[in-house]
């Protein structure tokens, strides 16, 4: 759980300038392009270092990389309030200070999921990593649902700054927490320290003993490759709606501040149900399958469901049925997590917070790509095409997972 709680604190420290962008653009002068790149800073800094970071979860323990994690993301999104109009008050200064500070808050928050499957491959056996993975991808969906009411609250009560104040100061809280409860594996924690090596072993834990992760361990496995530019085309659906169903909503669909707030987070919500029980349904998949077909039936299905619904919800006239669509489009997308973060622990086993970095890498590769290009989308060819384009990358994504090949020598059982 506490992992999740990670998760969830990433999304509402990601989301939070979406949400506060329509503050922020007047006063700053910002136009919707710049506003763009600057949350593209933010999904460059947090692709680029997936790999480092996952690197040294596997390498120092998830406890100590994930601790000064999150104390990185207090202090950026603090900075983020502080620095714009106070400590520098030009136009060009304020968007190069923003640029700066939410390419380090990626940066740092790059951990949150190869060092989290890292620490799910430590304690968990192999039938139920879907399963967990997709829980802590949930805290993530629950953030996501949250943060839109929570900070337009905020904004429209106390102003914009201190809704960041607010929520950095919480992210160092919970580094604080995780580095006194936090353990790495099951064999550091004295409460099952009995348990010997060989029994972890028959669970298919993966234990201190593993050999270390290394670049050419990574760089070399075909499947991992497959499986991240699989990911890539996953991750544009998605952060159309992170960073840009907020925007949609009040512009578009002509919903006030607060409302478009409200409304922004259900997709969030049924996301948070779907999440997990996707995860449950890929790990019985896997038992009853085995990894190789059991992993890609579920993500499959639910990349061509999401397509779809993205689709129809921004054609169809009726603002309510248009947010219902949408809702289940961002589920059935969210409910691949498990499938995906699993599969790494399958294929890289031995390197998991390696892999996982890669994978994640890629993925938010895709988030840059959408988050850059979908407004320059809305401006020349309107929401339809802008959202539309989702549609088409849910369809490559899908296919992709033929081409995936688990191969593990502990089977999902």
């Amino acid at each position: 759980m506490m992992l999740a709680g990670f998760s969830l604190m990433s999304y509402v420290l990601r989301m939070n300038i979406s949400i506060a962008s329509k503050f922020m653009m007047p006063e700053f002068g910002l136009s919707q392009i710049q506003m763009g790149q600057v949350f593209a800073s933010f999904m460059l800094g947090y692709a680029l270092f997936q790999m480092p970071v996952g690197l040294l979860g596997d390498r120092w323990g998830p406890r100590v990389v994930l601790a000064l994690a999150g104390v990185s993301w207090g202090i950026m999104t603090c900075l983020t309030a502080l620095f714009p109009g106070v400590i520098t008050t030009s136009a060009a200064g304020i968007f190069g200070c923003l640029l700066l500070i939410r390419f380090c808050l990626g940066a740092g928050e790059a951990a949150t999921y190869p060092v989290a499957a890292r620490a799910i491959a430590n304690w968990i056996q192999p039938s139920d990593r879907a399963l967990k993975n997709a829980v802590v991808i949930a805290g993530a969906t629950v953030g996501a649902a949250v943060t839109p009411p929570l900070i337009s609250w905020l904004m429209v009560h106390y102003g914009w700054r201190l809704s960041f104040y607010v929520t950095g100061a919480t992210s160092l809280v919970l580094a604080l927490i995780w580095w006194i409860e936090g353990a790495d594996s099951p064999e550091r924690t004295s409460r099952i320290r009995a348990l010997n090596e060989p029994t972890l072993s028959t669970l298919g834990v993966v234990t201190d003993s593993t050999k270390k992760a290394t670049w050419k361990a990574v760089l070399a496995n075909k499947n991992l490759w497959i499986l991240s530019i699989g990911y890539m085309f996953d991750s544009y659906v998605l952060f159309i709606f992170v960073f840009w169903l907020y925007t949609y909503l009040t512009d578009v669909r002509g919903f006030s501040l607060l409302r478009g707030g409200f409304f922004t987070s259900l997709p969030f919500v049924v996301a948070s149900v779907m999440t997990p029980v996707g995860g449950l349904l890929c790990d019985r998949l896997c038992v009853s399958w085995g990894p190789r077909r059991g992993r890609r039936i579920q993500p499959v299905l639910s990349l061509l469901l999401s397509g779809a619904c993205l689709f129809y919800g921004a054609k169809v006239a009726d603002a309510y049925v248009a947010i219902a669509v949408l809702s289940l489009s961002v589920g059935f997308i969210e409910s691949t997590e498990g499938a995906y973060w699993s599969t790494v622990s399958d294929i890289a086993e031995q390197y998991t917070g390696a892999a996982g970095g890669m994978m994640n890498m890629f993925g938010n590769f895709g988030g840059v790509i959408s988050t850059a290009l979908v407004p320059v989308l809305v401006r020349h060819f309107g929401w339809l095409v802008a959202l539309g384009s989702g549609t088409v990358t849910a369809g490559i994504a899908a296919l992709l997972w033929f081409w995936v090949r688990v191969e593990r020598e502990t089977s999902c059982v």
